[in-house]
């Protein structure tokens, strides 16, 4: 190929379209959540959090993921079961 190599930076999009792909990447990231290895999964909460400047993300960021994660869904669900009472209903 003659010539510089194209470089796509985020500056070279715009603005909505910027939006929609991180958006498209951060879905991704939450159906993903539960299988990333925790070191990883601590790394992008740090990251979220520190993005945001603002200390009140963090514990609404932890509650949200941990509603994302498969062990934690699951165990609600669990809770969830309704058990028969002991009058036999």
């Amino acid at each position: 190929m003659d010539g510089p190599a194209h470089k796509t930076t985020p500056e070279t999009f715009p603005r909505d379209t910027s939006d929609h792909l991180a958006r498209a990447l951060g879905d991704a990231v939450l159906r993903l959540w539960g299988t990333l290895p925790p070191a990883l999964q601590n790394l992008l909460f740090r990251e979220a959090v520190t993005s945001t400047h603002n200390e009140v993300t963090r514990p609404q960021l932890a509650v949200f993921l941990h509603n994302k994660h498969p062990r934690t869904v699951a165990a609600k669900r669990a809770g969830a079961i309704i058990e028969p009472d002991s009058l036999g209903g």
